[in-house]
């Protein structure tokens, strides 16, 4: 059964750094184009960031771009949002999804892109 599983959330001060990850099960990942979203509390779900499948190319919402840093590792499964100098209005629940395709990531910003999805990992800013 194909799984993506994203953690690495936490509590942090504002300036602080986390790293998430997202690890799939039952595919390979290197075949995926991997989009990480995010979720605040009584807003919707926002794209953050994307990391293609062929080249590695990444893209970045405005609002992380020069924080975060998407990365991966095919060898083990895995894709990586390295977030620093985080502000509190980066506190969301974050997830990770993956879409089979060799076309660049920054053409796939919407949920509906998405065919597997993490269950979420929570990331908290605050003092």
């Amino acid at each position: 059964q194909e799984q993506l599983a994203d953690s690495g959330g936490g509590l942090v001060q504002p300036g602080g750094s986390l790293r998430l990850s997202c690890s799939a099960s039952g595919f390979s990942l290197g075949y995926y184009a991997i989009g990480w979203f995010r979720q605040a509390p009584v807003k919707g779900r926002e794209w953050v960031s994307c990391i293609s499948s062929n080249d590695g190319s990444t893209s970045y919402a405005d609002s992380v771009k020069g924080r975060f840093t998407v990365s991966r590792d095919n060898s083990k499964s895995t894709v990586y949002l390295q977030m620093n100098n985080l502000k509190p209005e980066d506190t969301a629940i974050y997830h990770c999804a993956a879409v089979r395709t060799r076309n660049s990531c920054s053409g796939y910003s919407r949920m509906d892109d998405y065919d597997y999805w993490g269950q979420g990992t929570h990331v908290a800013v605050s003092s």
